[in-house]
């Protein structure tokens, strides 16, 4: 987050992305401070649990540990909604922000994984449009075919190798009953 407020800074981007008014710029920080433990924490476990952890252990992840993860997702996302998005266009008030930018790349996670989370959601749909709309559609899907099919190309360039130290390493973390993220 230092290196994107730096890099906003350095090369004066326009306002709207880290704003000079500090009453916008404290709801920019607000949420890029509680996005560390909330947004991307919970995105990544979904990801982790739904799409790359079952595509290196050649098995689905359990169906009560995929629960417990996306239902904490789903209450996250009532949180973003609720205390960021409220009623606003964007998450900082009525122009995309560096908060917007960061939020869409932690979400679009877990739309790879397969979970429909913006057709659940139709107030985190009408946000995600927006966002898409002021990066322009091109960009939007260029920024995000990555992740989209991640499992198509990433895991096919997996040696045997690294997929049986991946494995070994996913075993340790489930054995002691941590995350990877």
């Amino acid at each position: 987050m230092a290196m994107l407020r730096y890099l906003v800074q350095k090369y004066s981007t326009p306002d709207h992305w880290y704003s000079s008014d500090p009453q916008i710029r404290t709801r920019v920080d607000e949420y890029l401070a509680w996005q560390h433990t909330n947004t991307r924490l919970h995105s990544c476990r979904v990801f982790w649990v739904k799409c790359m952890t079952p595509a290196i252990m050649d098995e689905e992840a359990a169906p009560e540990k995929l629960d417990y993860v996306l239902a904490e997702f789903r209450e996250i996302m009532i949180q973003f909604e609720d205390k960021f998005l409220q009623e606003k266009p964007f998450l900082a008030g009525d122009e995309i922000s560096l908060a917007d930018l960061v939020a869409i790349v932690e979400i679009m996670q877990v739309t790879a994984s397969g979970v429909p989370i913006f057709e659940e959601r139709p107030k985190l749909e009408a946000w995600k449009q927006r966002v898409e709309e002021e990066l322009g559609s091109e960009l939007f899907r260029e920024a995000h075919e990555d992740i989209l099919n991640v499992q198509e190309q990433q895991l096919n360039l997996l040696t045997p190798e690294a997929k049986e130290q991946f494995k070994g390493r996913l075993r340790l973390f489930t054995n002691a009953g941590m995350w990877l993220c």
